[in-house]
């Protein structure tokens, strides 16, 4: 299960703050987080930076790294197992259309 980091970031232009989501695999999490209490810096500090240097081109690609495979598209299935057919977005509208027509005519 993956850790949930969140971040702030400051902007001194405006005195505002940017707070963003992003999901770690557990054992990049604990890695991070040692690296920042031997560095004593807090968490979203550390992260900062490492991104900062990331942008700034200072750190070189991470070592056999594959890029990763996009999940499939989901597939909604039936109690009994039987795939739904993929629709369109007009096949999609045209049921939903039906479905207000029926509660229309129903009052």
């Amino acid at each position: 299960m993956a850790n949930w980091l969140t971040l702030q970031q400051s902007i001194f232009v405006r005195i505002f703050a940017m707070r963003t989501t992003i999901d770690l695999p557990d054992p990049l999490f604990r890695e991070v987080k040692t690296r920042a209490v031997q560095q004593g810096m807090k968490l979203k500090d550390l992260v900062a930076d490492y991104i900062e240097a990331g942008l700034r081109g200072n750190g070189g690609p991470a070592p056999n790294v594959e890029p990763r495979q996009r999940s499939p598209i989901p597939i909604a299935r039936g109690a009994d197992g039987t795939v739904t057919p993929a629709l369109t977005n007009a096949q999609l509208q045209a049921i939903l259309d039906e479905e207000d027509l029926a509660v229309y005519h129903k009052r």
